[in-house]
């Protein structure tokens, strides 16, 4: 099993998501409520594995893209009635690409949206 060093305790406490690969999709950093949105696909396990093999051939073409081009990949989902927010990004060091993030979060059916000049 791979160690994870914990990031800021804001990460942990955000009210979403996160999961964080290096530049190889390797899974480097999960919150826990990463580890639990994934546990039936093995939760904190999944430390140190290959992103790619978690998702279909069309997903990791568009992971790639991402990763390639720098435009995220951001798109809602309802799963077991609830509608969720996905946003996949990369991550930079010093303006170097180092890997993607992806933040999941739960948003209202009703989410009102504001024009604003």
């Amino acid at each position: 099993m791979v160690k994870q060093k914990l990031g800021p305790s804001w990460l942990e406490e955000l009210p979403c998501s996160v999961m964080v690969c290096d530049k190889k999709y390797k899974v480097v950093y999960m919150n826990q409520r990463a580890a639990e949105a994934h546990k039936e696909d093995g939760g904190m396990a999944l430390l140190g594995t290959n992103l790619m093999e978690c998702h279909p051939p069309k997903a990791q073409k568009k992971l790639r893209e991402v990763m390639t081009s720098g435009r995220p990949n951001v798109y809602s989902i309802e799963k077991n009635g609830v509608k969720r927010q996905i946003f996949q990004s990369q991550w930079k060091v010093k303006g170097h690409v180092s890997g993607l993030v992806e933040l999941n979060f739960e948003i209202p059916w009703d989410m009102p949206h504001h024009k604003r000049d």
